[in-house]
């Protein structure tokens, strides 16, 4: 679309897509989703974008998965690929049988750009800048519930008991499937 073209244009050149173009975007996106039950994920991150979000959506309930930032930067940090796979490992959870090297092809593994300790670091306070707004912004609307934690397999459990809650009808077996 136009406006894809104009959000790539902005990612080639390492900007970030203003917050206009990024909300006509999503918002098509979100166009005829009415009959289904949808979860965002990384947007909105400004609170231009929730009050454009909110003007077109009826958001029931928005879920902030609190994690020390010390927990997100080192699983970034210990992250590792096989360019031409994509194959990802991560050296504390799901190392490569030899350090530095692909399983399956003996190529060596690269760390992306932006999971290099100084780049996490950089993009984690940016993040926090931006949505601490975004978090108020809900929370004062009577939408927003945080998760506490730094293990999926422990905080997953308390997410989907929550989602039933308000999704009781859905399971994860039928979450995708029109109602």
């Amino acid at each position: 679309t136009e406006v894809g073209i104009l959000a790539k244009s902005y990612i080639d050149q390492g900007r970030l897509i203003p917050d206009d173009i990024m909300t006509r975007l999503m918002l098509n996106e979100l166009k005829g989703l009415d009959r289904y039950n949808w979860l965002l994920d990384g947007f909105p991150r400004t609170v231009g974008q929730a009050e454009a979000l909110d003007k077109e959506c009826q958001i029931d309930t928005v879920i902030d998965l609190d994690v020390p930032f010390e927990t997100i930067k080192c699983r970034l940090t210990a992250r590792w690929i096989h360019p031409a796979s994509g194959r990802v490992y991560n050296l504390d959870f799901s190392p490569p049988k030899v350090q530095g090297i692909d399983d399956i092809t003996g190529e060596p593994l690269v760390q992306r750009d932006d999971d290099k300790p100084e780049t996490v670091t950089k993009r984690l306070q940016a993040y926090d800048a931006q949505t601490k707004p975004v978090l108020e912004y809900y929370r004062k609307k009577g939408l927003l519930k945080s998760f506490s934690g730094t293990e999926t397999n422990k905080i997953w459990p308390h997410i989907y008991a929550f989602l039933q809650t308000k999704l009781p009808d859905v399971s994860q077996k039928d979450a995708a499937t029109p109602r």
